[in-house]
């Protein structure tokens, strides 16, 4: 039976070559993307900044209500269509979306070096990449195997495919799907599918490519539930991240807790930051999180 350890954890991504957190405070964060700077909302930096003033060459305005929106206000030229970034082995395309993001999370570093940890060097692991975005996570995955990204958006996989190739990694073995995550995990149950590790990042709210509406407190119980029945006692892990809810990781842990009841291994819960860059860096939570392992 997993063990479910109550106590939270930090999984806390520190600064890279190509990306940096620079400061934060005041309810913004500055951040390097490559030799570009950028200003985004960021509620949860609730202290003051380390410096009053701050060079960027972008900020995102947000909209006036709480549903977000909002636009990129640009005070030095930024490539229209993007520019070069690296995570280890992995180039990829950081732009300025409508989103407020830039094409990637990096908060999800740390997330994807244990994930490689898990899977322990192997070479023929199958995984799988619910609601990949724009692929990064699913590359660095792909050096263990066999992975297979789920992402209702038509445009976030074709950016997914154009890493790739960025990469050099397009002969690498990855199915990329157009498709809604909670149908397609419920058809591979029904397939009698297994794989050695499941990706979770669901959205607040998002709708498939059938204008399919995806509600998170709706519909996770069973979308952790199907995944569970994907993996076995010789799995290795399941990663669950959540962004912007009011819910605590705990809950999730929870319900990962009964789901995962047949299960060894291990359940932990707790928030994934960000590291600001220098010395006595602060830590910028971003996420909850619940994962299951099976270190055996």
């Amino acid at each position: 039976m997993a063990e479910l350890r109550r106590e939270p954890a930090i999984l806390a991504g520190e600064c890279w070559e190509d990306y940096g957190l620079v400061d934060s405070g005041h309810g913004r964060k500055l951040e390097r993307y490559g030799e570009y700077r950028f200003i985004r909302p960021e509620p949860q930096a609730m202290w003051a900044p380390r410096s009053a003033a701050w060079d960027a060459h972008g900020e995102f305005i947000p909209g006036s209500d709480e549903d977000g929106g909002g636009r990129w206000h640009h005070s030095k030229p930024v490539p229209e269509a993007g520019w070069p970034l690296n995570w280890r082995e992995v180039g990829f395309t950081a732009q300025c979306t409508p989103f407020r993001h830039l094409g990637f999370f990096p908060d999800m570093a740390p997330v994807w070096d244990w994930m490689r940890l898990q899977l322990n060097g192997t070479t023929d692991a199958e995984t799988l990449n619910l609601f990949g975005y724009t692929g990064v996570g699913s590359l660095a995955l792909s050096q263990s195997g066999k992975v297979t990204h789920v992402d209702a958006s038509k445009k976030s996989v074709a950016q997914a495919r154009e890493n790739a190739a960025l990469a050099g990694m397009e002969d690498r073995p990855i199915r990329w799907l157009i498709d809604d995550a909670a149908k397609f995990t419920a058809r591979e149950v029904r397939r009698g599918r297994r794989y050695d590790g499941i990706i979770l990042d669901p959205p607040k709210f998002g709708r498939g490519p059938k204008s399919e509406t995806w509600r998170l407190e709706e519909g996770l119980p069973d979308l952790v539930s199907d995944c569970r029945q994907l993996l076995d006692s010789d799995s290795k892990f399941l990663f669950l991240t959540v962004y912007a809810v009011r819910m605590s990781s705990l809950a999730l842990a929870g319900l990962m807790d009964e789901i995962f009841a047949g299960l060894p291994g291990i359940i932990e819960h707790g928030d994934l930051a960000v590291q600001e860059e220098g010395a006595n860096g602060r830590l910028l939570p971003t996420a909850i999180f619940a994962r299951w392992s099976n270190p055996s």
